[in-house]
This record gives C-alpha cells, sequence and structure tokens, in this order.
C-alpha cells in the first residue's frame, strides 16, 4: 500500500474491515458528533458567552477560533489516515477530544480558553474526513452507498435536531452539556473504530515523501479566509486592517499551494483532480448545494428569532418535527433512487427542492410564525436528502476510489469551508440588504405628512395611558422598529432569493456533467425499466 503516484495521490484502500457494522457505526458516529457538536457551538453562542463571562468581541472570536481551527485541519486528514491509519487517527483524537471537551466548561482565563477551543475544533475536525476514509478504506463496496449517505445526511440532520437540543441542554441540564456530550459520545466512537477498522503499519514510503508544505498551506490559506470572512461582518470589512491581512494572506497562500502542488515532487493534492471536468463540476456542485441549503441552517431559524422571537427550542420543534424525521424515510428513498437511475436525475430532483423551498420563503410577511414554514422545511428535507449523496457519488463514479486521498482534501474544503463561509457571507448578506431596506423605506416615511403625523398621534395616545410625559418618544421608537422590521423582513426575502438563484445555479452545473463511465456505482435498473428497455431494442447495462 506504499505505491503512489504523483498524478493521482497515494493508495487509498486498506484492510477490509472484519466487522463492517461497527466501521459504519463509527461512521454514523463521528459524522453526527462532528456537525452536531459544531452547530451546538454557533447556535448556543450566546449561552456560551454567558456561561464564560465574554464580551461580545470575545465572544465572536471564540466562535472563530472554534471552527476556523476546524478547517485548518480537515483537508490534510484523509492523507493522515492514508499514512498512519484510521485507529490512530481517529482513535486517539476522540479520545483525547473528550478529555478536553470535559475540561473546556471549567476555565475561566480566556487566553486558556481560545487555546483550549483551538484544540477542541482541530480535534473535531478530524472527526468527519476520517470516518469518510473509513468508507473509502475498509469498507466492501457494497456498503459504500448507505455508509456515505449517512456522511450526506449529518449536515441537515444535525441543522435540524441542534435547535431543540441547544434549548433542552440550557434549560434543563446546563450549559456545560454543549461540550459535555461528547464526553461520552467520542470514546465510543474510539471503541467502534477499534473493532471496525483493521490494524495497519504506518506508511513508511508515504511519510518519506510527504508534502507537509502542501498541508500546512492548503490549511492555514482556508482558515485565514473564513476568519477575514466570519470578522468582516463585524469589523467593517475593509475598513479593517486586521481583515484585509486575513483575506489578502489566506488568498497569497492558495496560490503558493497550487503552485507548490505543480512543483513538488510527490503532490499531497495534486490540483490537476480538478481539471476533470465532472469532478470539477461534481466540487462546485458540493459548494452549490451548501449554498442552497442556507435557508435551512440560517434564514429559517434567524428569522423566527430575530422577527418572530422565538428561542432555539421553539425553532427546533418545527426543524425536528418536519426536517429531521423525514430523512429517516428519505434517506432509504434515496438509495433505491441511486441503485436504479443516473445520480445526476437524483441531483436535480434535490436541487429542485431546494429551489422550490426557497422560491416559497420570497413570500414571507413579518405576520410569517412558525407554522407557516412547514412545507419549507420539508422541501428543504428532501433537497438535503437527494442531493449530496448522489453528488458524492457521482465524484466517485469519475475517480479511482482506490485513490481517494488527493479528492477527499478538496471535498472537505467544498465541505466544510463552503458551509461556513456561506454562513458567514450570508450574515454580511442580509446586514447590507436591511440597511438598504431601510434607507428606502425611510425615504417614505416623511415627517410630517399626514400618514406619519396621523400614525404617530395614534401610538403617542395608546403610550399616554402610561406616561404622557414620554409618550411623543416612544411614539417615534415605536415607528422606528416598524420601520426596521419590515426592512428585516425585506432583508430575509433577498436571502431567500439568493438561495433560490444558487440552487438554479445547481440545475444548471448538473446539466454540465456527463454521464459516468461504467463501474461499480453504475445504476442497474429496476424490472419494469429493464422490461421497456428490452422493448426498445437497448441493453439494460447501456
Amino acid at each position: 500500500m506504499a505505491e503512489s503516484s504523483g498524478n493521482r495521490g497515494p493508495v487509498s484502500r486498506g484492510g477490509v474491515a472484519r466487522y463492517p457494522i461497527f466501521a459504519v457505526g463509527a461512521v454514523l458516529l463521528g459524522a453526527f458528533l462532528a456537525n452536531f457538536d459544531t452547530r451546538l457551538t454557533s447556535v448556543g453562542l450566546p449561552d456560551l458567552r454567558g456561561g464564560f463571562s465574554l464580551g461580545f468581541d470575545e465572544g465572536a472570536w471564540f466562535s472563530t477560533a472554534a471552527i476556523g481551527s476546524q478547517i485548518f485541519i480537515a483537508p490534510s486528514v484523509a492523507w493522515l489516515a492514508t499514512a498512519f491509519g484510521l485507529r490512530w487517527v481517529l482513535g486517539f483524537a476522540s479520545l483525547l477530544y473528550s478529555v478536553v471537551s470535559l475540561v473546556i466548561p471549567l476555565v475561566h482565563q480566556y487566553p486558556v480558553l481560545i487555546t483550549l477551543s483551538v484544540v477542541h475544533g482541530m480535534l473535531l475536525g478530524t472527526f468527519v474526513p476520517a470516518t469518510l476514509m473509513i468508507i473509502f478504506r475498509n469498507l466492501p463496496i457494497r456498503w459504500w452507498l448507505p455508509a456515505i449517505s449517512i456522511y450526506a445526511i449529518r449536515v441537515g440532520f444535525a441543522f435540524d435536531t441542534s435547535q431543540s437540543a441547544v434549548g433542552y441542554y440550557v434549560e434543563h441540564l446546563g450549559w456545560q452539556w454543549l461540550y459535555w456530550q461528547g464526553v461520552f459520545i467520542a470514546p465510543l466512537m474510539a471503541l467502534f473504530v477499534y473493532l471496525g477498522t483493521p490494524s495497519e503499519p504506518i506508511n513508511r514510503d508515504l511519510l518519506r515523501n510527504a508534502d507537509w508544505g502542501g498541508m500546512l498551506l492548503l490549511g492555514t490559506s482556508v482558515s485565514m479566509i473564513y476568519a477575514g470572512l466570519d470578522q468582516g461582518n463585524r469589523l467593517d470589512w475593509l475598513g479593517s486592517g486586521t481583515v484585509i491581512a486575513l483575506l489578502a494572506g489566506g488568498a497569497v497562500l492558495f496560490v503558493v499551494f497550487v503552485i507548490n502542488e505543480m512543483l513538488v515532487k510527490e503532490p499531497w493534492a495534486h490540483v490537476n483532480v480538478l481539471f476533470s471536468r465532472n469532478i470539477g463540476l461534481s466540487l462546485l456542485g458540493i459548494v452549490l448545494y451548501t449554498l442552497s441549503g442556507l435557508a435551512n441552517s440560517s434564514l429559517v431559524p434567524n428569522f423566527l428569532a430575530t422577527i418572530a422571537g422565538l428561542r432555539p427550542e421553539q425553532t427546533g420543534t418545527l426543524l425536528l418535527t418536519y426536517g429531521a424525521l423525514p430523512m429517516i424515510v428519505l434517506v432509504p428513498l434515496s438509495i433505491w433512487l441511486l441503485r436504479h437511475f443516473d445520480t445526476r436525475a437524483v441531483v436535480v430532483l434535490g436541487f429542485s427542492a431546494f429551489a422550490a423551498a426557497n422560491l416559497l420563503g420570497t413570500q414571507l410577511t413579518h405576520e410569517w410564525a412558525r407554522g407557516d414554514f412547514v412545507v419549507i422545511v420539508v422541501l428543504l428535507s428532501i433537497g438535503q436528502a437527494l442531493t449530496l449523496l448522489p453528488v458524492i457519488i457521482t465524484l466517485l463514479s469519475n475517480s479511482d476510489p482506490s485513490r481517494a486521498t488527493a479528492f477527499a482534501a478538496y471535498i472537505q474544503v467544498c465541505r466544510l469551508g463552503g458551509s461556513e463561509i456561506g454562513i458567514a457571507l450570508m450574515g454580511t448578506w442580509l446586514r447590507v440588504r436591511e440597511q438598504i431596506h431601510s434607507y428606502y423605506i425611510g425615504v417614505h416615511v416623511e415627517n410630517g405628512s399626514a400618514d406619519v403625523t396621523g400614525m404617530l398621534k395614534q401610538f403617542s395616545n395608546y403610550f399616554a395611558g402610561f406616561d404622557a410625559g414620554s409618550a411623543p418618544a416612544r411614539a417615534v421608537d415605536l415607528l422606528a422598529s416598524l420601520v426596521q422590521r419590515e426592512a428585516n423582513v425585506l432583508a430575509y426575502i433577498d436571502g431567500f432569493w439568493l438561495c433560490f438563484w444558487f440552487a438554479i445555479a445547481g440545475l444548471v452545473v448538473t446539466a454540465c456533467i456527463t454521464r459516468a463511465p461504467p463501474g461499480p456505482f453504475t445504476p442497474e435498473p429496476f424490472k419494469f425499466a429493464k422490461i421497456v428497455l428490452r422493448r426498445c431494442g437497448f441493453s439494460p447495462s447501456a
């Protein structure tokens, strides 16, 4: 297994798991824990700021450090698993993660807290890429489709369940359990890794030619770009030297990474992986999937919190019931469709569901409550179940699965980087659009006009019953809050339009993907389709 190729990367296949069910269990726990933990941290950030006694700026950097460190380590995990073996990489990371998760809620010094958060994030960042490599390295190919389906739905499932979990932990157990849940889950994952993956020697040939510089360059560049985007909304973008330094430095390092991969003798993740038409388009499809799904991770819960004033546990009931639970049915359906239909047809269904959900979202008003989002959340659930899995299968169908290390790095960049960067950019989009709409609405609220005067008088009469002296000022404040509310509603409508066009772009990209060559993932037409094909003079395997 020491063989490598400068063009295609190191051999990614290892020994076949003796007990595949434990390997699948490790994939399940690792994939869900990683996304679930990340969402708990972001959704529960206000409670964490209160628990750690952090100011707003300290809390912002705390969140950036926790997620940026995940992005730093994630691209290189596939290579590390190939070189050192999954037992060492994932097993050690799981146990250390459990210890760090136990300690963090007990820390009160900010420098120590930031340091432990970076370590916590790096350990968490190993889980999803390493569990993906369990599939590529140690599972028989017949297990790949159901195992990858677990990997694919974890994002949407974590989004839809994290709101309820945050509310439950904070209300009943304490904010510390946002971390302490990992103390119990991570060791169980380590046990499953030990039982489900074979013992493999360290690949010393691969280590001798390690492209450490390439791994460091890619991880640093992507994490710096994320940090710049995440802090840009708070620090006024190009008005901040910190943001400019992070974005410019990250861009320069990424260019250096590309040059390094072209020149180094044994490239870790050669960019020629991206030159295949179908692979490049599929990676772009993963990015568009994450951007189309921002309605689920950002728009719906944030609208209900900002406009409707709901707590996470109240929003979580909607997302859990109509987002997470339908996936129990949708995932087997997705697997069945991929066994019998072209992956591109399934991707079209997924992006179409995203487009329909976001188009419905453009009709919202300030009167919308939790129940008005049911159809949107169900359609988003369908999109999540029917998009990412077939896109990954398309990637595998157009590549050499036995050498998955190279393009696995780019999958992680598109998956994690695209998702977190998309959330950061959506926050900026909503802020800017709210300011624009607030200005245009304010232009039509003319001081002294009959309508404005009548409304202020009506508000003043209402407040006069409580305090006549402050009634005029309170009336003006109420009118200003109504203007801001409507500006926010219009901004969220613009957000849904943006996600709608991302979904349309996903459909266009899917249309440009060509048929994959025959292989282990080639769909087998079901019985009725076989009969139709034979009567039309076609071979079912054609």
